[in-house]
């Protein structure tokens, strides 16, 4: 409890507001990794594939999908599918072991229904709903049994593919900068970055 304790604290830091969905993606998160038999990634040991779409609470849940696994945007080894489901697969990429992990219906069904929805559909930002309302939904799903609210899938085995770093880079002939040699397009004038390329 006190590293949940913990990365909850984090997850705050990172998330900036309380809310219900981020300890709920940070649960589900935790109990992907305990499925798999895995520690938090430091580098790219995982990788996350989530579900969620741009919504509200789907972004809150994505945030505690990073903060408790280390799968971040910054490291690439996170992929948002945009299906707008409250899900996630997450991936050993050492083993290839993947699971599957969401919300259970119900439970998400009633979480719509709560009253701290209910003031963000009344245009209450959620650092301005009252610690009364927010507090105990947020308490309650950092207790809950994680069978009470997720589905966990058997454990599957994925190909992950395996690519190199790229640490070499080149200034872009037209705007001078300086671009990673994966990403750099040949033309006639010269090796130029996407921008520059796409440019009329």
């Amino acid at each position: 409890m006190e590293n949940l304790n913990e990365l909850f604290e984090t997850g705050m830091k990172f998330h900036g507001h309380k809310c219900p969905a981020m300890p709920m993606g940070l649960r589900a998160g935790l109990a992907a990794m305990k499925a798999l038999g895995v520690e938090r990634s430091q580098d790219k040991e995982l990788r996350l594939i989530s579900e969620t779409g741009e919504g509200h609470a789907a972004g809150c849940f994505l945030d505690g999908l990073m903060t408790a696994t280390g799968c971040t945007y910054g490291k690439s080894n996170i992929k948002k599918l945009y299906y707008n489901k409250m899900a996630f697969t997450l991936i050993d990429a050492k083993s290839g072991r993947s699971v599957r992990v969401s919300l259970k219906p119900e439970f998400f069904s009633n979480a719509l229904n709560s009253p701290f929805v209910q003031q963000r559909k009344a245009g209450v930002a959620p650092q301005n709903i009252p610690a009364e309302v927010a507090d105990p939904m947020v308490n309650n799903i950092l207790k809950m049994p994680e069978e009470k609210f997720l589905n966990i899938s058997t454990i599957k085995q994925v190909e992950v593919p395996q690519g190199k770093g790229v640490f070499e880079a080149y200034p872009c002939v037209k705007c001078g900068e300086l671009t990673f040699i994966n990403k750099l397009q040949d033309t006639a004038a010269g090796q130029v970055c996407i921008p520059c390329s796409e440019a009329k």
